[in-house]
């Protein structure tokens, strides 16, 4: 196998393990409705921070590229737990299930929120930003060609 497909595997499987378990130790069902109640402190913490920091954690583990692939591991995750109580854990007593306009609303704002979280990993861990590390090879070719002549 290719060296970037594992590599890509492993931060992918990272950042769903780390939502998922996020999740659970915040103790927030995102896609229940509790009322009023459902929008706390740890609802704001499970929709912008944690997918955030799992898009961070992506771009070290992954590199170039995580902009991209962060993404998936707030989706995979929210269509699991609502798959889960859907059609496992059932919807408990008091709360109703978010419909799919709303909570596809929600999955929208932790991907972006991971999406943020990729691209400054990139930026601030890994040093890259747009175009520049292909300029940067450039020059470095370029002085290389005037010291050999």
């Amino acid at each position: 196998m290719n060296q970037r497909f594992v590599t890509g595997l492993f931060a992918l499987m990272t950042g769903v393990l780390v939502n998922y378990f996020g999740d659970r130790l915040l103790g927030v069902k995102m896609e229940l409705f509790l009322g009023l109640a459902t929008f706390s402190f740890k609802w704001m913490l499970d929709v912008f921070v944690l997918p955030l920091l799992v898009g961070l954690l992506m771009a070290w583990i992954f590199g170039k590229g995580a902009k991209w692939l962060c993404y998936f591991p707030p989706l995979i995750v929210r269509c699991f737990s609502y798959w889960q109580i859907l059609y496992v854990t059932g919807v408990p007593h008091g709360a109703t299930l978010n419909p799919m306009g709303w909570w596809g609303l929600y999955v929208i704002l932790a991907m972006e929120s991971a999406g943020i979280g990729g691209i400054l990993g990139e930026v601030l861990i890994k040093n890259i930003y747009g175009r520049s590390y292909m300029l940067a090879d450039a020059v470095a070719e370029e002085v290389m060609v005037e010291k050999e002549s």
